[in-house]
């Protein structure tokens, strides 16, 4: 079987999968979801050669989990010449926060003081005056490989607090950042996500306290001057090579824009309409579908 387009098992719902699907048929492409169900049963066809993909879009894989089935299928498509968006090598060093901080900073971004703590270095490790006076406090503790808040510590007011992260996120590398604490307007905080898709950038309002999602209107654009959170992503791009990913940037009271979460890969892609609270807007969904397939279209006939 060759299919033109396969989709791991993505952390989304019915109208992510719809729209990709349709987008693909209208291009002439054909499309598989590789859902759980049947995962394994295509690790093996594929490891065989008897199935094969063009392009695959990464949505599931655990990057820190070796064993991980998705993990294991990205790697065999990578290793088999398949386009992957986005490849693991570049995926994962980019998606470690302690890898890419020092890259961001070498590169002029905006980005919190942060320290890097070693996993073996957390019980004996002990904060100079300088670096405790520039972290604040409370400060952030995050591990380099984490996501969806595990383990992230937000009121870090020690080195102790170090252990509390570890216990809920085992991983290589710590960071401990000061706090950013965005700028408010109207009830809500100054703070967004903005995706990234093959050279489009589309700005999200997100809530950090919230999860809540709206898209930001035109009056909204004008008054805040979002250009730059474009500018930040696109260079973030740049830098990395990633091809699709968002980013959390916050606007402080001092008017600065800061960049937060550097880069989230395997976007989530769970409508508004399926879950109003922490969904993304539909219309902001089905146009990252489009891109998504656009951009696959692109690549796989160079």
């Amino acid at each position: 079987m060759n299919t033109d387009s396969c989709d791991p098992a993505p952390a989304t719902d019915d109208l992510f999968i719809h729209r990709v699907q349709q987008h693909c048929a209208e291009l002439g492409l054909n499309f598989f979801l590789v859902e759980p169900l049947w995962v394994e049963p295509f690790c093996d066809q594929f490891a065989k050669g008897k199935i094969w993909a063009r392009a695959l879009l990464n949505m599931h894989s655990e990057h820190h989990l070796p064993d991980d089935i998705y993990h294991r299928l990205i790697w065999l498509a990578h290793e088999r010449k398949t386009q992957i968006i986005d490849p693991p090598d570049l995926a994962i060093g980019t998606f470690d926060k302690a890898r890419l901080h020092a890259r961001l900073v070498a590169a002029g971004f905006n980005v919190p003081f942060t320290v890097i703590v070693p996993r073996e270095q957390v019980n004996s490790f002990v904060l100079s005056e300088a670096d405790r006076a520039a972290l604040g406090t409370p400060f952030v503790v995050k591990p380099g490989m984490g996501y969806g808040r595990r383990g992230v510590i937000l009121d870090a007011t020690s080195e102790r607090d170090l252990t509390r992260s570890v216990a809920a996120w085992p991983d290589r590398h710590y960071l401990l950042q000061r706090r950013i604490v965005p700028r408010a307007a109207n009830g809500e905080p100054i703070y967004f996500r903005v995706f990234y898709v093959f050279g489009s950038v589309w700005c999200c309002w997100w809530n950090c306290f919230t999860d809540r999602y709206r898209l930001p209107i035109k009056a909204e654009e004008e008054q805040l001057a979002l250009t730059p959170l474009r500018d930040i992503v696109s260079r973030v791009a740049e830098l990395t090579g990633m091809k699709f990913f968002s980013s959390e940037v916050a606007l402080t009271e001092s008017g600065e824009f800061v960049l937060i979460d550097y880069v989230n890969d395997q976007c989530h892609m769970l409508s508004q309409s399926a879950n109003p609270q922490m969904g993304v807007p539909n219309e902001l969904v089905s146009a990252i579908a489009r891109r998504l397939v656009e951009g696959v279209s692109q690549m796989i006939k160079r």
